[in-house]
């Protein structure tokens, strides 16, 4: 199934359904971040690589490509010899980190009861 084609299929209208499991998924908030890190300052493929560095090649171009189709990463490809591909965030892509940060931050905050949570929840199975 083409990525483009993912949408709910009992609530196509639903943002929550449609737009957060193109973002939430394991890998695009990590570019996304990557991406951020750099000040507006844009990556090439194997830099953004280099930032998560367990994402996969094939993972990587998939997860590029659905953040360039919903519009917050831009790709610009120059002409040279070899070519060279650059990828930024959107305007669009900016509006979303005051989200992201705070989603950052209570998961830093929470991290620790989280996971002795998951270590109880564990242990009396």
């Amino acid at each position: 199934m083409n990525r483009k084609t993912i949408q709910d299929a009992i609530f196509p209208g639903c943002p929550i359904r449609n737009i957060l499991s193109r973002i939430c998924d394991k890998w695009s908030l990590l570019t996304l971040y990557a991406l951020e890190c750099t000040n507006g300052k844009p990556l090439r493929f194997k830099q953004i690589q280099r930032e998560i560095p367990d994402i996969s090649q094939k993972m990587l171009t998939t997860t590029l490509r659905t953040l360039e189709e919903d519009g917050l990463v831009s790709r610009k490809i120059f002409a040279e010899v070899p070519p060279r591909v650059e990828y930024s965030l959107t305007q669009r892509a900016y509006t979303l980190f005051p989200h992201i940060y705070s989603l950052i931050g209570w998961a830093i905050e929470n991290f620790d009861n989280v996971m002795a949570d998951r270590q109880q929840s564990t242990t009396d199975s």
